[in-house]
């Protein structure tokens, strides 16, 4: 049975190998950052609640609850997940509090977003 871990290559190319060493290094703290936010999204209410604030700006988890057709507490657990890993902020207005996406995540999750707006606009050719 062949092994498939081992590697056939006949000859390495070390300058290669060293800047994308290099590259890896140099962005460690964008992908400790972008994991963190794919681990969290990568739930479909979330990814949902994600979308919705990335389209309206901000929400309150009573709309969010209305919208998506959950429980308050139900909703406000996944925003509290978000918010302990500073993917989202918030802002009070009386007893209201309002939710949105940290622009720095915006910024990563939108280019996601636009594929999904895209699809939307895509007939079904099945």
């Amino acid at each position: 049975m062949e092994d498939l871990n081992t590697c056939i290559r006949e000859k390495a190319n070390p300058m290669q190998i060293n800047e994308c060493r290099k590259k890896v290094t140099a962005n460690e703290e964008s992908f400790t950052q972008l994991s963190g936010i794919l681990a969290l999204a990568g739930n479909e209410v979330r990814l949902k609640i994600l979308y919705l604030l990335d389209q309206e700006r901000e929400l309150c988890p009573c709309d969010l609850s209305d919208i998506l057709g959950m429980s308050i507490p139900a909703v406000s657990q996944h925003l509290r997940k978000m918010k302990d890993s500073n993917i989202i902020e918030f802002r009070k207005e009386g007893q209201t509090i309002f939710y949105s996406l940290k622009t720095e995540n915006l910024k990563v999750l939108q280019p996601f977003f636009n594929i999904i707006n895209r699809m939307n606009l895509t007939p079904n050719t099945a």
